[in-house]
């Protein structure tokens, strides 16, 4: 069995109340008991962490890389800037799958760059929820077709 990592960056333990007219109502607790029921049907062992921090975040990349077969993160608006966490990534050359639940893309300008993407093996954006479910499955798929 694998394990994968989920992480989820700023501002996501306010999902369910945060501007659900572009996150939805679903809250992050809900998202983490999918991420573990499909893992289990996957085959794959899921942790979750959040964090409104940049160097925890950058902290847990560097923690999974001993203990963990791939990363499911949730960069938020770290997606953008955080130059660290792309190096941590790089860094740790674990499998790293991109989500977010809006469509960065048709969002603000300054939404429509991560600097994250190139770092990952996909991103997987704008299906509310179903972005971290179909990221999941793609990144199970992904260490399974590398063992």
């Amino acid at each position: 069995m694998g394990r994968i990592l989920v992480i989820h960056g700023p501002n996501l333990n306010l999902l369910g109340t945060r501007e659900p007219e572009v996150y939805g109502s679903t809250t992050l607790a809900e998202i983490d008991a999918m991420l573990h029921e499909l893992g289990q049907e996957l085959g794959v062992e899921v942790e979750s962490f959040q964090s409104n921090h940049e160097g925890a975040i950058i902290d847990a990349i560097h923690g999974a890389r001993e203990r963990c077969d791939g990363i499911l993160l949730n960069p938020g608006a770290y997606t953008h800037y955080a130059l660290a966490i792309r190096d941590a990534i790089s860094a740790v050359g674990l499998p790293v799958v991109e989500v977010h639940l809006s469509n960065i893309y048709s969002r603000e300008p300054f939404r429509h760059r991560s600097v994250i993407a190139p770092v990952a093996v996909g991103t997987i954006a704008g299906f509310g929820t179903d972005s971290y479910l179909l990221g999941l499955r793609a990144l199970a798929n992904r260490i399974r077709s590398q063992r």
